[in-house]
């Protein structure tokens, strides 16, 4: 009997603490998924897209490393192409989920918050999406390589007519999650291994561009909306964090008055007991008296 209800109670325990992750999972996931269809939702065609990239280019061209020239020295390389085609496909989602389960397991009191960003950053790249549609390098007719088309694997189809929107480069949301992921590590972590994982964030910059997915404007645009999600989520947690002491004081308020205690009778003995017949002193229990928990240092 005793073996059954304990393994009963593990079983409840295990279940309880899967809930929470499995609700989270699924929550993230439609996240995602609607971020997804938000961006073939507001698909302007290549038009405008095309236009933007014409002037995106020549405004950094300015003050700004040719993305074309550091894509043909990286290619020197046989195999930069392939590799840095594998990073951009299987970093992207992969490394990001990884995070967020990572915090769930071992600084959960960190997780919220880095969800929370991570929702605010995503949302604000999916409106820069719609208002500033953006040709990527390789599809703007500057003369960069198409890496994922030429050599694979490819996050896209093979033609520009597919679900995915392929002309919102604009913010690289690559970038963003990256930066995301190397800021959450070196808030919590304390691991000397936390900079191999930081290293995520310059390594994709590097990849995005290698790839000619993306332009540098499009990762600093990314750094600037994760500065904004920072900002926003650490002021509504300040705010959170003033509101609860206030509620509390009003509850202490509103409570009603306690009971003035009784004075002990002539005879009672210290408090905590008092004289029973024959002069014994039997313990009674003192509703005001402290419990034994709470004088326990914190």
């Amino acid at each position: 009997m005793a073996s059954g209800g304990l393994s009963m109670s593990l079983h409840r325990g295990v279940r309880g603490g899967l809930r929470p992750l499995a609700t989270e999972m699924g929550l993230l996931a439609v996240l995602f998924t609607f971020y997804r269809w938000g961006r073939t939702l507001f698909d302007h065609g290549p038009a405008e897209a095309m236009a933007n990239a014409s002037r995106l280019w020549g405004f950094q061209g300015a003050w700004l490393p040719s993305e074309v020239e550091l894509q043909q020295w990286a290619l020197g390389w046989e195999h930069t192409a392939f590799l840095a085609n594998v990073y951009y496909v299987g970093m992207h989602f992969p490394g990001t989920a990884l995070l967020l389960v990572w915090l769930y397991v071992r600084h959960r009191s960190s997780y919220t918050r880095v969800r929370n960003e991570l929702v605010v950053l995503t949302g604000a790249g999916l409106v820069v999406h719609v208002l500033f549609p953006l040709a990527p390098p390789r599809l703007a007719g500057i003369g960069a390589t198409d890496t994922m088309l030429t050599v694979g694997p490819s996050a896209y189809p093979a033609t520009t007519d597919g679900i995915a929107n392929q002309y919102a480069a604009m913010p690289s949301l690559h970038v963003g999650w990256a930066l995301l992921v190397a800021v959450a590590v070196l808030r919590v972590s304390r691991s000397r291994w936390r900079w191999v994982v930081a290293a995520h964030a310059p390594v994709t910059v590097f990849v995005v561009v290698v790839t000619a997915n993306h332009y540098w404007t499009d990762g600093l645009v990314a750094a600037v909306l994760l500065a904004g999600a920072l900002t926003a989520v650490a002021a509504v947690e300040r705010v959170r964090r003033g509101a609860a002491p206030r509620a509390a004081r009003q509850a202490r308020a509103t409570r009603p008055a306690r009971a003035a205690r009784p004075v002990p009778a002539a005879g009672d003995g210290p408090a905590g007991h008092v004289r029973g017949a024959g002069g014994r002193r039997e313990d009674r229990l003192d509703a005001d008296a402290p419990a034994r928990d709470d004088l326990v240092a914190a």
